[in-house]
């Protein structure tokens, strides 16, 4: 019989304090703490992740482009022209504060990376006179080859010098430890910590704080869930599941654009091949020649429908155009070039290209097959390991071998229309200028954030959360380590909450609630929403928790994880439906169809706004487009030294 290799230490309960707490050990959590030791003076910090710092996140393994560097000494684009550009593109449904940020201080972040041992730079001059290469400074771009606010960079080794970076700073790491709730003042209105839980020993941890930083995924695993195929399919880690959205929900915190649904043109739970395994020409792949079954090329057009008769066309922009968008935003571009994604199967068809498709480096001159292939495959992390590695030792060449595209375009695979993922800008919590939430002394950065981005945004987003974390910790110092009576009585009722799989003998499996979640998700939130869906949602979620849940029986703290992250994912589907149940009309932007439109509603054009209240009632309100004012005023107005410290 197997034997469980760590002490068993469920039942105890160590008491920590600490100046800022930072959850989630991603790329905004590590550059929230990093951002926090520094104002602080290297004292009080605790990063915690149920990984290691090294690998924790979506971009644990890797990244292969930092979208919106428009300070770096190569760029023709303003922060302010991108950051509303940005919020153009996403009909005003964007958060400005973070995108401004990201725009602003995303080159900063970089400078870090590289001062930390990270490589940002083309050093071993391999791409000497690409046009994609600034020889000066040895920087290398993407997407863009004009504008230069994407860079391509070695991000393989981008985590790991986070971790050491924050070792240095004196940072105190809790890996392998799991956020389960956040301890709230008496009234309710502020923050005073959080317990833990360490997923190899059981033990509970009560972390008294002066501020917290909410630094952790965007959920998944809410429509799609296949337990027999996990892994390679998710864009995403499968243990991201959105736990802070889960803990920040109970606690009141507010949240907007839940509503929203993307379709999961990367999350297929099983369908899928894995993410940039296919020679697709969005991100990674931009612009790879796509040819159909017979060796045709399908062309690139730009803005205006020409059709781009050069490669090194499909990276410059149009005639009159200052700049166009690609990568990380996936909603529908209106600044990017038009590539064969854009045409559907039965369209190609119709113009005599046959498929199946393929991309064919071969035909894209060495410096851009070499690039693509050979550095933006290998650097990514969700296809260094899966795609570069295991088709180069089986002999693949890019030079001679296609890869096929399957989809229409680019896309991985076909999906059904309620087969959805929170993917590309989604809903999260909302910010201030400081990027705190409703509660006092609960901030958020990177995925947890509404209208998050990528890697650059979560670096951004998090150092900036850090300072101002660390500012409010300094202004609000707590006395003492005692533990007061009203956050005793929480945390016995927490520790019963969270240890209750482990005397379960109910016998059931977290696989199984998991997998019943999903269907219901897709019947009752699917593509086209009513009220009565989502109300018999709820009603099965509340079930579920009620019947379903006290029968999961766990044996060890690793499946009691599990078990928890079965219990965020009912928090965060009741979360979604209350949200989607406050939009009273279709709002094409949000991807949110009602068959039930109510013509009077006043929602359109506004953000909705919902939390759970103190008693436990929901409570929603609307908030305008542009409720964060003039971006770069407000950004000196919060930043008095300006940028980066």
């Amino acid at each position: 019989m197997y034997k469980w290799q760590y002490e068993n230490k469920v039942g105890e309960v160590s008491v920590r304090r600490c100046r800022v707490l930072v959850l989630g050990g991603g790329m905004a959590g590590a550059h929230a703490a990093i951002g926090a030791a520094e104002a602080l003076g290297g004292d009080g910090v605790i990063l915690v992740d149920k990984a290691n710092i090294a690998g924790a996140g979506a971009a644990g393994l890797g990244v292969d482009h930092w979208e919106m560097a428009c300070t770096n000494p190569c760029c023709r684009v303003s922060p302010e022209e991108m950051a509303y550009a940005l919020i153009r593109e996403q009909d005003g449904y964007s958060n400005g504060i973070a995108h401004y940020i990201e725009c602003r201080e995303g080159w900063d972040r970089l400078r870090d990376l590289e001062a930390a041992g990270a490589k940002i730079r083309d050093t071993d001059d391999e791409f000497v006179g690409a046009p994609f290469r600034d020889d000066k400074t040895k920087l290398m771009f993407a997407y863009d080859y004009d504008n230069r606010y994407t860079l391509r960079v070695w991000g393989t080794g981008f985590k790991p010098a986070l971790r050491r970076r924050a070792t240095a700073l004196g940072v105190t790491l809790l890996e392998y430890t799991e956020a389960s709730s956040l301890i709230m003042s008496e009234d309710g209105k502020s923050v005073r910590g959080a317990i833990l839980t360490d997923i190899h020993t059981g033990m509970l941890h009560a972390v008294l704080a002066d501020a917290v930083v909410l630094a952790m995924s965007r959920p998944a695993r809410i429509w799609l869930f296949d337990p027999d195929v996990p892994g390679l399919s998710e864009f995403r880690p499968l243990q991201c599941v959105g736990s802070g959205h889960a803990m920040g929900w109970r606690a009141g915190v507010e949240f907007t654009m839940m509503e929203k649904s993307v379709r999961a043109e990367y999350s297929a739970a099983g369908r899928s091949f894995p993410t940039y395994s296919a020679g697709n020409n969005h991100n990674t792949w931009y612009a790879a020649s796509i040819v159909d079954s017979e060796g045709r090329e399908l062309p690139y057009l730009d803005r205006d429908g020409n059709e781009i008769p050069t490669v090194d066309g499909r990276y410059r922009p149009a005639k009159g155009q200052k700049f166009f968008l690609k990568g990380g935003v996936i909603d529908e571009a209106k600044y990017e070039f038009r590539g064969p994604e854009t045409i559907s199967f039965g369209e190609a068809e119709r113009r005599g290209y046959k498929p199946p498709f393929y991309a064919d480096l071969s035909r894209m001159p060495e410096y851009e097959r070499r690039v693509i292939f050979g550095m933006m495959v290998g650097e990514e992390g969700k296809t260094k390991i899966p795609v570069y590695d295991a088709l180069t030792r089986r002999g693949f060449d890019p030079a001679r071998d296609m890869l096929r595209v399957y989809g229409t375009g680019w896309k991985s695979a076909s999906f059904s229309d309620d087969e959805r993922q929170l993917f590309g800008a989604p809903g999260g919590v909302l910010n201030d200028w400081e990027l705190m939430t409703n509660i006092g002394g609960l901030f958020a950065a990177g995925d947890q954030l509404f209208a998050s981005d990528c890697a650059g945004f979560a670096a951004a987003t998090g150092h900036y959360a850090g300072r101002h974390a660390a500012k409010y910790a300094l202004a609000h110092e707590r006395s003492g380590d005692a533990v007061g009576k009203c956050e005793t009585e929480f945390i016995k009722r927490e520790a019963e909450r969270l240890y209750a799989p482990l005397f379960s003998d109910g016998g059931a499996d977290w696989r199984e609630l998991n997998r019943a979640v999903s269907k219901l998700m897709r019947r009752s939130c699917g593509a086209v929403k009513s009220d009565a869906l989502l109300t018999e949602g709820l009603f099965a979620i509340d079930e579920y928790r009620r019947e379903a849940y006290p029968k999961i029986s766990c044996s060890n703290p690793h499946e009691l994880m599990r078990a928890h992250e079965v219990s965020d994912i009912l928090d965060v589907c009741e979360l979604i439906l209350y949200s989607c149940l406050a939009r009273h009309k279709s709002c094409a932007p949000l991807c949110f169809e009602r068959a039930d439109d109510e013509p009077s509603a006043g929602d359109e054009n506004a953000f909705i706004v919902t939390r759970r209240g103190e008693d436990g009632n929901v409570i929603s309100r609307t908030l305008p487009h542009g409720y964060f004012g003039d971006l770069a005023a407000g950004y000196e107005a919060h930043n008095k030294k300006g940028g980066a410290e």
